[in-house]
Parts: structure tokens; sequence; C-alpha cells
């Protein structure tokens, strides 16, 4: 059993604290070029500048990229948790509350509610500078019978 000194995976996110997460183990964390902000078990924050390919023709973030960053975000946190099996999403559920805009900074932040041997549930929120939440999210992820 590992602790979270001693999570090597959570360890390789409190190292990038700080930097892009170009050295994500997630192509599309990649693409998404967020910056860590924080690493804790069972949670993560990151923050995004709304780029213009990440935008619908409103230049507004597009609710496909909300999703994909809380997604992708959700399964890092729970890929950080370090368990020997990997984890699929479930389901995906998102609630679309408030705009940003082409530029914007948001910063999204997830928390795992519960951790069974199978079923993981985590949530994700992501707010606006001013606190505003743009859009949260709710997934469950059941372990597979592949390991890392």
């Amino acid at each position: 059993m590992t602790t979270p000194e001693t999570n090597p995976r959570l360890q390789f996110f409190r190292a990038m604290i700080g930097h892009d997460m170009r050295q994500s183990p997630s192509p599309l964390g990649r693409w998404l070029k967020g910056t860590l902000v924080a690493a804790e078990e069972g949670s993560l924050t990151v923050s995004y500048e709304v780029r213009e390919d990440m935008t619908n023709p409103m230049r507004i973030l597009h609710g496909g990229a909300a999703a994909a960053i809380m997604d992708d975000l959700i399964g890092a946190t729970v890929y950080a948790l370090g368990r020997e099996h990997i984890y699929t999403s479930v389901n995906l559920n998102v609630d679309f509350l408030h705009s940003a805009s082409l530029g914007d900074t948001v910063t999204a932040r997830t928390q795992v509610v519960r951790a069974g041997k199978n079923i993981v549930h985590a949530e994700c929120v992501i707010t606006a500078a001013d606190g505003k939440i743009i859009a949260k999210a709710v997934s469950n992820l059941i372990q597979t019978s592949m390991k890392h």
C-alpha cells in the first residue's frame, strides 16, 4: 500500500506544480496545456487559458472543451491514486453554468468523493478568476483488468 509520500504518480504531479502539463501521461492533457497548481491525494488543481482552438463560434469556451478538461483531469486524479489497475470512465455528467471568454484563465479542481475497490466517484469544478462556476462534472470510473 502506498502513502502520498511513497506514491510515485502523486510525486510526479507534485513535481510538476507551477509547470505546464507538457509531460502529462495524457496526450489530450498535453493539448489542453494547463498549468498544475496543486496536487494532493485525491485532488488536482490546474489552470487553463481559454485558447481560440477551445472556443465555439461565439468565442467562449466550448462545452466539449470544458468536458474534456474535466474528464481528463478526473482521469489524472484517479491515475495519481497509484492503484495497480487502470480505471476507465463509466459516465461523465456535466452542468454548464457560466461562460468563459477567449483569453480568460479558468481553474479546474478535482476531488475524489469515494474511492471504492472497483468504482471511484469523483467530481470536478471549473471556476473563473472571479469565482463564478463555469462548469461542474461528476464521474464514476471502474477498475479494468489491465494493469499499469
